[in-house]
């Protein structure tokens, strides 16, 4: 947060930084790790268990607190300057890039006529072409295409934000109790292949080549995470949650075997 303050302050000018901004780094006569220490210190949205008592049972007395919330306060007049002030303007300059824009594009295409163009991923329907496939990630390091439930046990960390595992997904690893969806004694869990991936496009179905679904999109490998401005076939892949393990979690974790029932699965 104070490298942030301070590169806020550093490259916006005075004109449009929110008057509760200012107020704060004068008070701390600019010195941002004090600033950003004093709004943790005060702030009730910094840790989930004060915020969960704040909203436990919430009033308008309550409401009131948070509003003087330091943290609160300034994400409110930051939002509300950029909307305000900034959005409706940004608004009129993507309007006018936009025609600009099918110039431009017009007079790349009628300049390199040889060179395919991907689509715009927004509001479109758009299809990639690929195959599973594992990459070079860099020297002597080559990432197999395929992961598994072994994979994931093996990243357990109780309590971690992000590595943390329920027990019944931890029961069932150790007793190998995978069901029809084992493979090679475990259980697939994604997959990355040579197609492009941009925003939006997560949550895309996977499709093979006859049309049955294999998975789910939902990201991009961090060696491919420059694709949306060279995208490299060598380096680049999308990341897929294998269907067998969004069956499995259905299944055999949540025990909502009547859902897997009503769909026709092809082995």
């Amino acid at each position: 947060m104070s490298s942030l303050f301070k590169l806020f302050d550093e490259g916006v000018s005075d004109s449009l930084k929110p008057e509760y901004f200012t107020l704060l780094r004068n008070r701390y006569k600019s010195d941002f790790n004090k600033m950003a220490e004093k709004i943790f210190e005060d702030s009730k949205f910094d840790e989930r268990a004060g915020m969960e008592k704040a909203l436990s049972s919430f009033n308008t007395s309550k409401a009131k607190s948070l509003k003087k919330d330091p943290a609160y306060q300034l994400a409110d007049q930051l939002l509300t300057f950029f909307r305000s002030k900034i959005q409706l303007k940004l608004v009129s300059f993507n309007i006018e890039l936009q025609k600009w824009n099918r110039i431009y594009m017009a007079g790349q295409r009628e300049m390199q006529p040889e060179r395919k163009f991907y689509p715009d991923a927004n509001s479109t329907l758009r299809l990639a072409y690929g195959k599973v496939k594992g990459y070079d990630a860099r020297d002597a390091v080559f990432y197999e295409y395929q992961t598994n439930l072994d994979g994931v046990i093996q990243k357990y960390i109780p309590g971690h934000e992000e590595f943390d595992l329920p027990p019944r997904l931890i029961e069932l690893h150790r007793n190998k109790d995978y069901g029809r969806y084992m493979v090679k004694g475990s259980v697939p869990v994604a997959f990355i292949a040579t197609n492009h991936t941009t925003g939006g496009n997560s949550g895309s179905p996977v499709l093979n080549a006859k049309g049955q679904l294999i998975g789910t999109n939902y990201d991009r490998v961090w060696e491919g995470t420059m694709s949306d401005m060279l995208f490299n076939p060598d380096i680049c892949r999308n990341v897929t949650l294998d269907i067998r393990y969004t069956l499995f979690i259905i299944d055999k974790f949540a025990g909502a075997k009547h859902l897997v029932d009503e769909m026709d699965i092809v082995e």
